[in-house]
């Protein structure tokens, strides 16, 4: 595809879109966008050259512009969609955008599954980079010691995300394919479990090669690019890296390794990987006290979380902040929940963040009570000292603040 002169992103500050548009930008396309509010990502774009407006609104949306990208979470009603159809401008959502401009590169690989993408895309990224290699890269989070997107040096090798969550992810035709695992989040965004699993099995036919855990055999039963590693064991450490960290480690090492990486070389990258930003990251780490950040929002993402504290941090008096992630998840996984968050040593669930609905049919104060044991529910910041305020049996005290929503608005009241 030949790239238009100039592209406009409605929904330019999110996760998915700035480090896009930086890669258009880097390639000499002309890039405007908005987004409801301004932040760190969108006043980077500008410095860069981008054109960016807080707030959608039709003439934002200018009149050069030969194509309109717009976030997955972008209604049909939005004021500059509206202004696009009106002037019969071509319209893409993200991932499919990100699917045409992928086939610039020969060599692709895009890491789909439920939980940990980001951490392996950027990982693999890491160890490419330091193995001598130079892909473009997109990664969906803050590198803690890179960028998160790169045009490349060329057009041959490209690592990227693919996002199962609206479905884009079938529409990719990657080199390789990385899947680290794929269980029922997002399955109500793109038609139910079926349909969920049937876009992982398309995704994986249209690429080259696929690498997984034999956690994923069935799924893709019958295929014949799949390469299965066997699950490694709980308490399993692969280079420098213990717990789910250590999963992803190793997925990406084999990755490196299929790019023509040398495997000691590879694995010694990746254990000077300095991980990504709202992953296991440390705050303030002091004599009797760890704060650490995790955008974990799924059952199955917590109860890795809390068995990657327990391995790393055994001798802490585990306490957990959480805050659900949409009603709908809330809903759909209470049980699953209120069983893992049991396992915390004390535990405070912070008021759900709504993202597209404002109530549901469970809310944090019920979570809590569900938990049992000391867990307890409430406002922040307003209810954030009682979480350093209550007694730990004398161990030093590691809080670990859980959840992908404005969660990590609480961490100035927790140092």
């Amino acid at each position: 595809m030949a790239l238009p002169e100039h592209i406009h992103f409605i929904g330019i500050g999110g996760a998915g879109m700035a480090p896009l548009a930086e890669i258009l930008l880097a390639r000499g396309v002309g890039v405007s966008g908005s987004d409801l509010e301004s932040n760190d990502k969108c006043r980077a774009l500008s410095s860069k050259g981008a054109a960016v407006f807080t707030g959608h609104h039709r003439d934002h949306l200018p009149e050069k512009t030969r194509l309109a990208v717009y976030s997955s979470a972008v209604p049909e009603e939005n004021p500059e969609r509206q202004k696009a159809r009106e002037l019969n401008m071509p319209q893409m959502r993200r991932g499919e955008f990100l699917a045409e401009l992928l086939k610039l590169y020969r060599r692709v690989a895009a890491v789909s599954g439920s939980h940990g993408k980001s951490t392996i895309t950027a990982m693999l990224t890491h160890i490419l980079l330091a193995c001598g290699l130079q892909p473009g890269y997109m990664i969906g989070a803050g590198v803690n010691d890179g960028s998160s997107s790169h045009a490349g040096s060329g057009d041959d090798i490209f690592i990227t995300e693919a996002d199962e969550s609206d479905g884009t992810h079938k529409l990719l035709t990657p080199y390789l394919g990385i899947v680290p695992n794929a269980d029922g989040d997002h399955a109500w965004s793109v038609g139910g479990e079926e349909a969920l699993k049937e876009n992982f099995r398309t995704f994986a036919r249209r690429a080259e090669r696929v690498i997984c855990f034999d956690t994923e055999k069935e799924l893709f039963a019958g295929l014949d690019n799949i390469i299965t590693f066997p699950h490694p064991p709980a308490g399993f450490e692969f280079a420098g890296h213990v717990g789910f960290m250590a999963l992803n480690a190793f997925l990406a090492v084999e990755a490196a390794v299929i790019y023509g990486c040398d495997r000691q070389q590879a694995q010694e990258a990746a254990a000077s990987f300095k991980g990504i930003k709202r992953r296991m990251t440390v705050h303030i780490q002091r004599k009797g006290y760890l704060l650490i950040e995790d955008y974990a929002h799924h059952p199955q993402e917590v109860a890795r979380s809390l068995e990657y504290l327990r391995l790393k941090y055994p001798q802490y008096h585990l306490r957990i902040v959480f805050q659900p992630h949409r009603y709908a998840r809330l809903e759909k996984f209470f049980s699953s929940f209120s069983a893992v968050l049991q396992k915390a040593d004390s535990l405070f669930i912070a008021p759900v963040f709504a993202a597209w609905s404002e109530t549901g049919k469970y809310n944090s104060a019920m979570l809590a009570e569900a938990s049992g044991g000391t867990a307890l529910s409430g406002s922040f910041p307003e209810d954030a000292r009682t979480v350093l305020q209550r007694p730990c049996d004398d161990k030093p005290l590691l809080v670990a603040v859980l959840g992908a929503g404005d969660i990590e608005k609480i961490i100035p009241y927790l140092s």
